[in-house]
């Protein structure tokens, strides 16, 4: 039985001015109109119940097939959320701690070492183990292998050899393969990861991602299973997240499409094919998966994806369905960095277990949504937030690699100021 996404609600029950609502759809379709990006699916919640959804654009500039509801997006690092879930279930499990280190699952990061600063070639060792926490919070210590300084290339060559073939520095971040690369395991990657010096000492420096394709591991170890099932029994199925997949589920291909990067030509900025949907590995099944979603995370639709962010706003449970403990999501999505800053968000953020909370401070003027939000984004445009304050979830779908170097592509910010300025 497919899972509708949320009840359905009336907007100015729950809080919402109808007509400023009804502002959201033809701002996203100017998006669309102008190619900024090829589609939009957005949807709005408040209390548990959906006042917005909303489908403009296509799947494939070259056929014009309609977005829809139903159409199934790459979710890149809309993935780490879920893998900070799939964390506080194994902890909840007594199957892992926050604070266990890594090479309590993987033993060859028993014994990491840290490149020195002004002196290259030389390491020392690391004060202290990377933690599962660490992963999560994007503070391994782990140096992206693409921005890797080239004399640790040099000293490591049969490491990189083993690591990645020669890939460019965006596919070397998600250890993504070249077409014609033969696939190497993540388990046999992720212990080359473990032969390099790291960056900085464990829990003292962020650096984005790189943490997570160990996390995959950590994650298969501790649950005894492959990763891929154990988010299917543990988290897809309880949440109805029924056409929610690492690739897409057989007989949703046609709900599938293409994936676009914007590219300079004639001095015009255009949108060009980044992955095409039906030979994507989503479909064949030929790629790897990484639960921080470096080679496209999950695929999933627009009201699964929210069915996932509403259990969080309920305290961990939806339908009746108990998936974490209320007091686990709030460590989900609790401070875990301190005051460490985040580059990634500028000031006004902490991490947490995957996703990224707005405090507020320090920030140079603040955002319209409330302290306390928390959510992240993709590499392909997608974008969630929840904001427990307003009782209220959004979510915005597209396709486009760096999206943001289409001039005025400012659409999740757009989204999200027409989202609060429709509260009542």
């Amino acid at each position: 039985m497919s899972h509708p996404a949320l009840p359905l609600g009336d907007a100015a029950e729950v809080g919402f001015d109808p007509e400023r609502l009804g502002r959201i759809g033809p701002a996203m379709q100017a998006y669309v109109d102008d190619q900024r990006v090829p589609n939009l699916v957005t949807l709005i919640a408040r209390r548990g119940r959906i006042v917005h959804l909303d489908a403009r654009g296509t799947l494939s500039l070259a056929t014009g097939k309609p977005a829809t509801p139903e159409s199934l997006f790459r979710m890149f690092s809309n993935t780490k959320p879920l893998a900070g879930l799939a964390t506080c279930i194994l902890y909840e499990r007594g199957l892992l701690s926050p604070d266990d280190p890594v090479s309590r699952f993987l033993p060859e990061f028993g014994d990491s070492r840290v490149q020195i600063s002004n002196a290259p070639g030389m390491t020392e060792r690391a004060r202290r183990g990377i933690t599962v926490r660490d992963c999560l919070t994007n503070t391994t210590g782990i140096l992206n292998p693409g921005t890797m300084p080239s004399y640790y290339r040099e000293q490591y060559a049969d490491v990189f050899a083993r690591l990645y073939d020669g890939v460019d520095a965006l596919k070397t971040l998600g250890w993504m393969r070249r077409d014609d690369d033969a696939p190497k395991p993540s388990r046999e990657r992720v212990r080359a990861l473990a032969e390099l010096p790291l960056m900085a000492h464990p829990g003292e420096a962020f650096e984005y991602h790189v943490g997570y394709p160990v996390l995959t591991e950590v994650i298969a170890t501790a649950s005894g299973q492959p990763v891929d099932e154990f988010f299917q029994q543990n988290i897809f199925d309880p949440l109805g997240m029924d056409s929610t997949g690492f690739y897409v589920k057989e007989g949703l291909v046609e709900r599938f499409g293409d994936c676009y990067i914007p590219r300079r030509s004639g001095g015009v900025v255009k949108l060009v094919v980044f992955d095409r949907g039906e030979t994507s590995e989503k479909v064949t099944g030929s790629g790897e998966f990484c639960v921080g979603g470096s080679t496209g995370g999950i695929v999933t639709t627009v009201g699964d994806y929210a069915r996932f962010g509403q259990m969080l706003l309920n305290g961990g449970e939806l339908d009746g369905v108990r998936v974490l403990g209320r007091r686990t999501v709030d460590l989900m999505v609790g401070n875990h960095t301190g005051n460490m800053a985040i580059p990634i968000t500028g000031p006004g953020f902490h991490w947490g277990l995957g996703v990224a909370t707005y405090h507020g401070r320090d920030r140079p003027a603040p955002l319209i949504r409330s302290a306390g939000s928390y959510g992240w984004d993709g590499a392909a445009g997608t974008s969630y937030w929840a904001d427990p304050s307003e009782e209220l979830l959004g979510v915005c779908l597209t396709q486009v690699m760096q999206a943001g170097m289409m001039p005025n592509n400012d659409y999740q910010e757009a989204f999200q100021r027409l989202v609060y300025q429709a509260l009542a």
